[in-house]
This record gives structure tokens, sequence and C-alpha cells, in this order.
């Protein structure tokens, strides 16, 4: 049977996190995240915007993705973030896959110095080591895809990043991995549109799940293809969710992209 691309960005991340740990240390790592002043509280901007009946649009930052090749030719992460921030973004998601997505740790960093925003570090957690370094980097949440990593890893993720004080968000793409996501309490839940394994992407994903975690106690995430205003407030009308994770949509136009106007 052929690898899905899921198993193929994981098996390459599984390397790179070996040979990264045979340089880097925890206790590097610890005291870099001790002299960094930049975390923001990711999860609470989110549910402060919830208790006003405000949107939250977190937008993402990425040069390239397997299902779309090169998005954006000139790629400054920073610009990008920079426009993001003008535009009122409640958060940002920075890819920082480098394999596949052309993303960088380093990205986060850049970003921090110059707009104060909370940040997920988008990647492929397969390490609990990668909470850390994720956090040293300036990150204020991580991603745990239900789909790339078993259930005693992910208890290992989650329980790693409340540690770190991290938020976390647990993706899900069925019903059976949303019943799983329930047990992660303090977590935000997001509802992936793309199915990473075939890379095809379809709104009726979060309607047809979103009954299974209505009643989480953490916010609700519908993520990837809202191509529009209408169909983000659709969404929003259809499930009562109010925090979206867009990326291409906004990359593509993102000097003048309607869907911000709903802030």
């Amino acid at each position: 049977m052929s690898e899905n691309i899921l198993e193929k960005i994981i098996k390459k991340k599984i390397e790179k996190v070996e040979s990264l740990k045979k340089i880097t240390s925890l206790e590097t790592l610890k005291e870099l995240i001790d002299k960094n002043k930049s975390f923001i509280d990711f999860k609470d901007k989110i549910q402060k915007n919830l208790s006003n009946k405000q949107f939250s649009i977190i937008a993402e930052i990425k040069k390239a993705s397997p299902s779309a090749g090169i998005i954006i030719k000139d790629y400054n992460p920073v610009e990008i973030a920079d426009i993001y921030n003008v535009n009122n973004a409640t958060c940002l998601s920075v890819l920082t896959e480098e394999d596949f997505f052309l993303g960088k740790l380093i990205h986060i960093s850049k970003i921090k110095e110059k707009v104060k925003l909370p940040i997920l570090c988008k990647d492929f957690f397969i390490d609990k080591f990668q909470v850390p370094l994720a956090k040293s980097y300036g990150a204020d949440a991580i991603l745990i895809i239900l789909a790339g990593v078993s259930e005693g890893l992910a208890d290992q993720l989650y329980e790693e990043a409340i540690k770190f004080d991290m938020t976390v968000i647990v993706e899900v793409h069925t019903a059976v991995e949303a019943k799983q996501a329930l047990k992660f309490k303090n977590a935000v839940i997001g509802i992936n549109n793309r199915n990473l394994k075939t890379l095809k992407t379809d709104i009726n994903t979060t309607f047809d799940i979103h009954d299974v975690l209505i009643n989480h106690s953490g916010p609700l995430i519908s993520e990837s293809g809202i191509k529009t205003k209408e169909e983000l407030l659709e969404l929003s009308n259809k499930t009562s969710i109010k925090t979206f994770l867009i990326g291409e949509s906004l990359l593509k136009k993102l000097d003048n992209n309607s869907i911000f106007s709903v802030l």
C-alpha cells in the first residue's frame, strides 16, 4: 500500500527531531524560554472574543503546501504578519515544517520581534521534545494532529504543553477523532476540513462533526478550505463556531481580503 502524504511528512519529521535531539539539550531550551518575554496567552485571546460574541481569525503564514505548491514566491513572514496585524487578526498560525511547507522555527522569533500577537507553531508534533523547542522560539501554542499520533503520544504532547503553559490545539477530521479529543479538557479543538491523507478539502466536515464537540468547554475552530466571508458566516450560523483558521485564501489576497471585515 502506498504511503499517504501525512505518513510521508511524519516519517521525515521523526528523522529531523532525532537529529535535533542529539545537538540540543532540554536545559538549553529551558534557558531560552526563561529569557523570552514575548509569550501571549493564545487561548485566552480567543476566549475573550467569544465572551464578547466576536469572531476570531487565526491567520496562517506559510510559503508552500503539498496541496497548493508554492503559494508565495517572495516569502516574507514578518511582512505577512504585519499585514494580518493591521487587519486585526486575533492570532497567527506559522508553518514551521521545513520539507513539505518550506517553513522554519526562526520565523516565529522574527515575527514576535515586530508583531505582538499569539502564535501557533503549526507543525507535525511527534515527540514531546518539540514542545519546549517550539516555545524556545516564541510559540504560544502547539498542534496535536490526532490522525498522525497514537493515543499515548497525544496524551504525552498535551501534558508537556500544559506543563510549559502553552495552548494546545487538538486537530480532528472525523467523528471518532472528535470523540477522542473531548478528553483534552483544556484544549482548543480544531476541526480540519482538509483530509491530511488525501489533501482534499470539504467544509461540510465542520457541519458533520460539530455536534460531537458541542459540549466541549473550550473554543472550537473550523480550519481550512474557507474561501469567502459568506462561507465563514454560513459555518458560524449553522454551528455557532466563531473561530476560524484561514490560510491560502488570505495569502492569495493579502492586501484586500473581505474575510477580515467580520472582525
